[in-house]
């Protein structure tokens, strides 16, 4: 028999990240209710024994605290400043749980809000993908004061299995940041590399197994080029469009601190490059697909 938890869980946000991380929180035993635009996620979800909250204000008047798993900042602004918002419906000791990516300073800002009306305030980003969401293994970077984080600490241990709490509010979210910066960068570079080698004549899987083991390898490298561009599938990973949208958080936040991005921009328009060709919504890998073109070459095994 599950154990049944005294804190009830609010998650809007239920989408190919959410929806996982959802079931997750259920099958721990907590009582979940649930807000979304996308209805048939919500059925489903429903139907495994979650409850519908019919606007965000309604979740938070039922819950204790609420995950957020938005898009971007203005949605999350949206959710919890609306008429029908998170706040309106948020009584004192509430707690948001925000695990979107978005600016350090955007969530400074909105935590200092929900402070005003004694409202506590994580933010929570993760790394993983959704089958560490699937599995229960993300990374989980947070930022927050000590006792909120540590109070939350077993409901985030429940959505993954590496939690970090890196400082303040708004840490997590520069953290997440950081983090993917590094990755777009390292796939454009992959990318790069790659379509020379094979313009080259070199054997893809030769090189990929010769850089795996030596100086050159990173995680694009090892997860992205056999999953994705040697098998010339691009659907279901991480979206061009959300490592545009990471970049732009990164070099946004930059000028903010007043620091250099020199190789950010000039990966990020790698990503704009992949935009126009139309492959914002396929994985970051597809950014080899432009090369391929100029060169007349495919990179696939």
């Amino acid at each position: 028999m599950k154990e049944v938890f005294p804190l009830k869980v609010g998650f809007i946000g239920i989408g190919a990240m959410g929806k996982p991380m959802a079931k997750n929180i259920m099958s721990a035993g907590y009582p979940l209710v649930v807000n979304d635009v996308n209805d048939a996620v919500v059925q489903e979800l429903v139907a495994d024994g979650a409850i519908r909250a019919e606007s965000p204000r309604e979740l938070a008047q039922e819950v204790d605290v609420v995950i957020l798993m938005l898009p971007n900042g203005a949605i999350v602004e949206s959710v919890l400043f609306g008429e029908q918002g998170i706040i309106a419906g948020a009584k004192p000791g509430f707690a948001i749980i925000d695990m979107s990516s978005v600016s350090p300073t955007f969530t400074e800002k909105v935590a200092n809000a929900a402070a005003a009306y004694q409202v506590d305030y994580i933010d929570a980003p993760v790394s993983g993908g959704v089958k560490g969401a699937t599995n229960g293994t993300l990374t989980i970077m947070v930022g927050g004061e000590a006792d909120v984080v540590k109070h939350y600490q077993p409901l985030l241990e429940v959505m993954g299995n590496k939690i970090y709490h890196v400082g303040k509010v708004g840490a997590g979210d520069a953290v997440k940041i950081i983090n993917n910066l590094l990755l777009g960068v390292n796939m454009a570079a992959v990318a790069e590399a790659f379509a020379l080698g094979t313009k080259l004549g070199l054997d893809p899987q030769v090189l990929l197994e010769i850089i795996n083991v030596s100086s050159g390898s990173s995680y694009a490298l090892a997860a992205k080029m056999p999953n994705f561009v040697f098998k010339g599938q691009f659907e279901q990973g991480f979206a061009i469009d959300l490592q545009y949208k990471d970049l732009e958080l990164a070099i946004q936040t930059a000028k903010e601190a007043k620091v250099p991005m020199i190789l950010t921009n000039l990966a990020q328009q790698v990503y704009e490059q992949a935009r126009a060709a139309g492959l914002g919504r396929e994985d970051i890998s597809a950014v080899i697909k432009p090369l391929e073109e100029l060169l007349k070459i495919q990179v696939r095994v």
